[in-house]
């Protein structure tokens, strides 16, 4: 009898030791472990994507009548093609800017869209449900004309907002925000929208502006800075949007370093503390025939180059960059391409490959892309 209580007694004594051994194991788990481990067994799935890429215009003397677009015709269909092929398909498709050479006078600017227009819409693309939202560059804004000095400089040229609206109006979201007031006519192709979780603010990063005294040409470079700021701030504080891009033709960064002249954003020092301030994952431009990404100060916004859609340039590779918001709060980034031909307007047969891919976290990237312009 004393045998069987000694029995019992070890018994209920390793079942209490077992159970305290569980119950301490449970509270040293820490929140960060817990997420961890839900994080291994559910990995983040996609809520949407977008894919992003500007200047595919030629040459002045590459222009040929057979091509009235001034496209880089072969690789501008072989981008499509590809994005056509993704297993999963991004829902939107920003082009941002130089579709066309212009950069003249209106005539050539309305010939050259019109003929961009037809280009595109005889491509499967326009059909399938990737949709295009157009976004003007400096050769579709602005002319260009040597100065006293004989230096090139460019100036708005009245009348392009008019003839982007004919022809690319149809590409931009229906259910969009814009600029009111006076101003709302020539400010409309800068607008915003919202898709899923996600808020776009979208810039004319060459809005015309008139002649003045002091500016007889008008100045380039210019947006309607303040709406932007007041955009920023107001997607900051709706509950409904975890993240914010920005876009435009024109980059403020390039290679790291901030540009305030033609090559860059005269606003840049005003809209770049407000990204960083209001969240904006972002800043996603063209204009320099390059593909770069660069996290300035190592913290904070992106600023992501996807010049590189067929014009030529120091870009290595031509492709297209796609964004992807997971559930979990992750925003990441895929940048495909293949190698540039020679000359830069034949179509090379490379394989299209991962030329860039990272998380583009809010703390400094552990994945940096090295700059080579």
């Amino acid at each position: 009898m004393k045998i069987y209580y000694y029995v019992a007694f070890l018994a209920t004594l390793f079942l209490c030791i077992n159970c305290k051994s569980k119950e301490e194991k449970k509270t040293t788990i820490t929140s960060s472990e817990k997420k961890e481990e839900i994080a291994i067994k559910t990995p983040a799935k996609p809520i949407f994507s977008f894919s992003f890429v500007g200047c595919n215009r030629v040459n002045w003397n590459d222009t040929v009548d057979s091509i009235p677009s001034t496209a880089n015709r072969g690789v501008l269909e072989r981008i499509f093609k590809e994005m056509l092929a993704e297993k999963k398909q991004p829902e939107l498709f920003f082009f941002l800017g130089d579709l066309v050479l212009a950069e003249s006078t209106l005539p050539n600017l309305d010939t050259q869209l019109s003929a961009w227009k037809k280009l595109y819409e005889k491509n499967p693309i326009s059909t399938s449900n990737i949709e295009m939202v157009a976004v003007p560059g400096n050769h579709e804004m602005l002319y260009g004309k040597k100065t006293a000095s004989g230096k090139y400089k460019e100036y708005p040229l009245k009348g392009t907002t008019d003839i982007w609206m004919k022809y690319m109006g149809s590409y931009l979201p229906s259910k969009r925000d814009y600029v009111k007031g006076k101003d709302s006519i020539i400010n409309q192709i800068t607008f915003s929208f919202t898709r899923h979780n996600t808020g776009f603010i979208v810039m004319n990063t060459d809005t015309y502006n008139p002649p003045t005294t002091e500016n007889p040409n008008g100045l380039e470079g210019m947006i309607p800075t303040q709406w932007i700021l007041n955009k920023i701030t107001e997607y900051q504080k709706n509950k409904a949007v975890d993240h914010i891009f920005i876009l435009g033709h024109k980059p403020y960064y390039v290679c790291g370093i901030p540009k305030t002249d033609h090559k860059g954003l005269p606003e840049g020092p005003v809209l770049w503390p407000a990204m960083k301030k209001g969240g904006v994952s972002a800043m996603l431009s063209a204009h320099v025939h390059d593909y770069q990404r660069s996290q300035p100060g190592n913290e904070g916004s992106y600023q992501i180059v996807a010049g590189n859609g067929g014009s030529e340039g120091s870009a290595t590779f031509f492709g297209y960059s796609t964004i992807t918001i997971l559930d979990d709060g992750n925003v990441q980034l895929i940048s495909k391409g293949f190698d540039v031909g020679t000359p830069y307007n034949i179509v090379s047969d490379s394989p299209t490959i991962v030329r860039d891919e990272t998380m583009l976290t809010w703390t400094k990237n552990a994945n940096p892309y090295p700059c080579n312009n």
